[in-house]
Parts: C-alpha cells; sequence; structure tokens
C-alpha cells in the first residue's frame, strides 16, 4: 500500500470559521497537496461561507456530509486521532489506515474535547504524543509518520513557544509545534500577525 495518497479529513464541528482556522485549513491544503495528499473538510453547514483565502486553494475538497456517511463502507480504514487514545500513532499506522481523522477544533485551550463526539462513533484511535497540538500542526505530525515514516519520537518539536508581538511584548503559545530548519516553530502564514493583532486587541480592549 502506497504511503502517500492518505486523506486527511478535519471534520468542521463549528457553525463558524475562524480567521486562525482558516490560516490553519489553507496550510494542510497546501502541504497535504505538494505531498501527494488530499485535504477534506468535511460536515461544512450549508450556511457558512468559506473565507476568500479557502474559496480557490488546491488541495482541499469540502463537504457538508458527516464523515460517517462519506466513509459509510470504510470505517476500519479511518484512523481518529484523539488525545485521549491509549496507544502513539506510529509509521506502520500507514499500512493499516488510509484516512486520518482530526476533530476540528483541536486548537482549543483548555482542550474541550471536541473529539469526544467522533470516538463515540467508535473509530480507531491514536494519539500524538501528550502535549496539545494546533490542527495543522496535527495533520503535519500525522503526515510527517505516516507518510514519511518517522516515529513521533522522532519528530523535532517546540512546546509553548514565545511569539514577540511587537518589540516589548511576547506572548506564550499553549502548544507543541514541528520545528523547522530555521529552528523556529513551524506556523501558518500569516498566523504570527494575526497573534499580534488580536493581541493588540485584547490590550485596546482591556484600556477602554
Amino acid at each position: 500500500m502506497s504511503n502517500s495518497g492518505k486523506t486527511f479529513v478535519v471534520e468542521h464541528l463549528d457553525p463558524e470559521l475562524e480567521a486562525w482556522s482558516s490560516l490553519e485549513y489553507a496550510t494542510i491544503a497546501a502541504e497535504s497537496h505538494s505531498s501527494g495528499a488530499k485535504f477534506l473538510l468535511s460536515s461544512v453547514p450549508t450556511t457558512l461561507k468559506l473565507p476568500e483565502n479557502l474559496q480557490h486553494v488546491q488541495g482541499l475538497a469540502v463537504e457538508t456530509r458527516g464523515i460517517e456517511e462519506i466513509y459509510a463502507d470504510k470505517k476500519d480504514k479511518v484512523c481518529l486521532l484523539d488525545p485521549a487514545a491509549s496507544k502513539d500513532l506510529s509509521p506502520e499506522d500507514g499500512d493499516t489506515f488510509d484516512i486520518f481523522l482530526f476533530g476540528g477544533i483541536l486548537g482549543d485551550d483548555p482542550p474541550r474535547d471536541r473529539t469526544s463526539e467522533l470516538r463515540k462513533k467508535g473509530y480507531q484511535g491514536r494519539r500524538l504524543g501528550p502535549v496539545q497540538m494546533t490542527t495543522d500542526t496535527a495533520v503535519r505530525v500525522t503526515r510527517i509518520i505516516v507518510q514519511d515514516r518517522t516515529p513521533v519520537d522522532k519528530i523535532p518539536f517546540v512546546d509553548h513557544p514565545e511569539i514577540k508581538i511587537n518589540k516589548n511584548e511576547s506572548t506564550q503559545m499553549p502548544f507543541r509545534y514541528v520545528k523547522g530548519n530555521d529552528g523556529q516553530p513551524i506556523m501558518p502564514e500569516g498566523m504570527v500577525e494575526l497573534i499580534s493583532k488580536d493581541s493588540e486587541k485584547n490590550l485596546i480592549d482591556e484600556l477602554f
């Protein structure tokens, strides 16, 4: 069985799509496309209008149906990435599973266990280690494990990095990221700017 050509599915469990989610989804789509994988956003409400940056992105398929309906005949090929699973994802899981399912929103802090809604559906679960990740990081790590055949303990991570907002301020991110070649956490393009804008907005809200 080929290890490329996997399908990564984010079951979108929110009536809206926040700006940071759209940056994460655009990144997942681009990385999936360039690695020969597919990215599917499922359970998207018909009332949800996709933001501009996702409307023409390569590598993204959008479905209003949920995972159960789409892959009704392939349940045993679906692996749910579940922080509460007892077993870590391994490169060998790439031989067993074709579809890797993520319960958006993974990047909640504190985690709200949105995955429990999918867990109840009886999919086999695997975890990605003990530290909370953003959705794009979780997909990236899964792809590195099952397509590049790199065990999770061989992936370089940065935990809870400090992001510089301006020369006087920084904010600590409560997540684990993959470390890039430059030693910095890999984040979606535009994410640091968005975090800075949000921090400034919160500061202004506090002041007034």
